[in-house]
């Protein structure tokens, strides 16, 4: 759980800046335009959290404190979570999906191109898992014609290399893989190491 406070964390912000437009803003202002147009809210959203673990209990909580409506998927469907099964049929109501899952066989390339067209125009979807859960060429190709915006903090490949489509996708933030690791991750492992 040393990691669950961060990744969390920079998780809603990476959704925040995804919907509000920070990409645009940190583009304009290196131009040094004043380009104010209305973008999503965090706000009156409805949330899916796949990957019911300590962090996605973590981030379900700091998300407690906004108006949404959030739906919680896992594979077990333990936790007070829904079966990851069920979330085809549900895909298309959510404004924003959180991806918080391992990687393994089931999961690598969970988002593809068809469940990315399901998704809602508009939706924004943050990846704070690993970046193999999302087809990549899918995800530009879904950024880029507009139909979703995205939060990244993990890529496939990783490090995204340097003229790599992903970087120059439209409506897209990026972060490299930070989730876990700032400063409220020192407290914590000292703390479980005290435990220990």
């Amino acid at each position: 759980g040393v990691h669950d406070a961060s990744t969390a964390e920079l998780a809603i912000g990476l959704a925040i800046a995804a919907r509000r437009g920070f990409a645009d803003f940190a583009a304009a202002q290196q131009r040094g335009e004043w380009a104010h147009r209305r973008y999503q809210s965090l706000n009156d959203s409805k949330i899916a959290i796949i990957g019911a673990g300590s962090i996605g209990s973590m981030l379900s909580h700091y998300l407690s404190v906004y108006d949404v409506e959030i739906s919680s998927f896992s594979r077990s469907g333990s936790n007070g979570s829904s079966k990851i099964s069920e979330f085809d049929n549900q895909i298309s109501k959510f404004d924003v999906i959180f991806l918080i899952l391992p990687l393994n066989e089931d999961s690598k390339n969970f988002i593809d191109t068809s469940r990315l067209k399901a998704m809602k125009q508009g939706a924004t979807l943050v990846n704070v898992a690993r970046g193999a859960i999302v087809n990549t060429d899918a995800l530009v190709e879904a950024l880029n014609s507009g139909h979703i915006n995205a939060g990244l903090d993990v890529t496939e490949p990783e490090p995204l290399p340097v003229g790599h489509a992903l970087w120059s996708a439209r409506n897209c933030v990026i972060s490299p893989h930070v989730g876990g690791d700032s400063t409220a991750f020192d407290s914590r492992c000292k703390k479980l190491v005290q435990e220990q």
